[in-house]
């Protein structure tokens, strides 16, 4: 899969993830966090800039029971995640 298309499917399921933790719906942030996993693990890493190959295994050390408490850490995530993908993908760097 395209390293472009895995990560913006990545950024939205983290965005949903937040979006279902802030509003109390764990089960639905359970489900596309098991998503954004997923996503994570279709990405060519050799690709991509250090920093953020550090951000993605980061991603992927949450826990699911960590969910109730980092709504916010998955928001950033997201951002973060849709910011790389604008700026240097769509660039060709």
């Amino acid at each position: 899969m395209n390293n472009k298309i895995a990560l913006e499917s990545m950024s939205m399921d983290l965005l949903r993830v937040a979006l279902g933790v802030h509003r109390g719906s764990y089960k639905m942030a359970s489900r596309f966090f098991t998503e954004a996993l997923k996503r994570n693990s279709e990405i060519d890493n050799k690709n991509l800039r250090p920093y953020f190959v550090r951000l993605l295994h980061k991603i992927s050390t949450h826990r699911e029971d960590d969910l109730k408490n980092s709504a916010e850490d998955f928001l950033m995530y997201s951002v973060l995640v849709q910011n790389y993908t604008k700026k240097f993908l769509n660039s060709g760097v």
